[in-house]
C-alpha cells in the first residue's frame, strides 16, 4: 500500500512538473516574437536613429538623411483624434452591454461588435473615405481619426464589458442597498473597480490603431510637409513605413525600420505609463 501510494504521489508530481514546464514554454513562445521584432527593427534601423530623425523633416527623393518629425507628430494627432471619437462610444457601449447583458438589443449590439472586430481595416478605410473624405472633397487628419476610432471600438467595447462583468455582483447590490442610483453605482463604484482591466483593453485598441496603414491611405493620405491641421492631409509613421520600406533607397529602408522601432517603443511606453498610473489604485479589493 505504501509503495502504491508513493508511485501515485510521484506520478502526480511528474504530471504537475510537466504541465508547469509546458505552460512556461508556451508563455516564452508567446513573448519571443515581440522581442525578435523589437530587436530586429532596432538592429536594422539603428543607423537612422539620431536626433535628426526626431526633429527634422523628410529629405527629397534620392537624398540621404532627414527625419520624420512630421510623421511622429501626425501619428500622435491621428491617435488622439481616433481616441476622442472611439473611446467614449466604446466605454458607454461596454457599460450598456454589461448592465443589460440579457437584453435582446444588447445581444444584437454584442454580435455586431464582434462582426466589426473581424472586418478588414482597409474596408473601414473605404467606409471613412465615403462618409468623410467625399463630403469634404479632400483627404484629412479628421477622416483618418474617424477610421482609427472605428477600429478601436470593438476591442475597447468588449474589454470594457468583460471587465465590468468580472466585478462581483455583491458590490452592485451593496451600492443599491444604500439607496444609490444604479447609474451612480456603475460610474462611481463599478467602473473604477474595473479600471485596470479596461485600461488594458484601451491599450490594445490604441496599439491596433497606431499600427494601421491601409485605412490611412484612404483618409489621411500622408504628407511630406509639416502639417498639424485636422482638416488637411497629415503624415503618419505607418504610412511612412509603407512608403519607405518599398523604396529602392537603402537610407529610406533604414528609416522605415527606425520608424517601426519608434512605433513599437511608443506603444510600450504608453503601456508602461498606464500601468504605472493605475497601479494599486483599483485592484477590485476595495482599497
Amino acid at each position: 500500500m505504501k509503495q502504491g501510494y508513493s508511485k501515485s504521489h510521484y506520478w502526480r508530481k511528474s504530471k504537475s512538473a510537466i504541465t508547469t514546464f509546458l505552460c512556461l514554454l508556451s508563455a516564452l513562445i508567446a513573448v519571443v516574437p515581440l522581442f525578435l521584432i523589437f530587436f530586429y527593427s532596432l538592429s536594422q534601423g539603428i543607423g537612422a536613429l539620431n536626433l535628426d530623425f526626431f526633429i527634422k523633416m523628410p529629405k527629397p527623393v534620392g537624398e540621404s538623411g532627414g527625419g520624420m518629425a512630421n510623421a511622429i507628430v501626425g501619428t500622435g494627432i491621428l491617435i488622439g483624434l481616433g481616441t476622442l471619437f472611439g473611446l467614449p462610444i466604446s466605454l458607454f457601449t461596454g457599460i450598456y452591454l454589461a448592465e443589460h447583458k440579457h437584453g435582446a438589443f444588447a445581444s444584437v449590439v454584442r454580435f455586431l461588435t464582434d462582426v466589426l472586430s473581424g472586418i478588414p481595416s482597409i474596408v473601414v478605410g473605404v467606409v471613412a473615405y465615403i462618409v468623410v473624405v467625399l463630403p469634404m472633397k479632400h483627404f484629412s487628419a479628421l477622416a483618418g481619426g474617424v477610421a482609427l476610432g472605428i477600429l478601436m471600438i470593438p476591442t475597447a467595447t468588449r474589454t470594457t464589458e468583460e471587465m465590468l462583468l468580472l466585478v462581483p455582483q455583491s458590490i452592485r447590490e451593496a451600492g443599491l442597498a444604500l439607496g444609490i442610483a444604479r447609474w451612480r453605482v456603475t460610474l462611481r463604484v463599478i467602473l473604477p473597480t474595473a479600471l485596470r482591466g479596461i485600461t488594458t483593453g484601451i491599450l490594445l485598441a490604441l496599439a491596433r490603431a497606431a499600427g494601421e496603414t491601409a485605412p490611412l491611405l484612404f483618409t489621411a493620405l500622408g504628407n511630406r510637409f509639416w502639417s498639424t491641421e485636422i482638416g488637411q492631409p497629415i503624415a503618419s509613421l505607418s504610412v511612412f513605413i509603407y512608403d519607405y520600406a518599398k523604396a529602392p533607397f537603402s537610407d529610406w529602408n533604414r528609416q522605415a525600420w527606425a520608424a517601426a522601432f519608434v512605433l513599437i517603443f511608443f506603444i510600450t511606453i504608453l503601456n508602461v505609463i498606464f500601468r504605472f498610473v493605475t497601479r494599486g489604485r483599483y485592484a477590485g479589493n476595495g482599497n
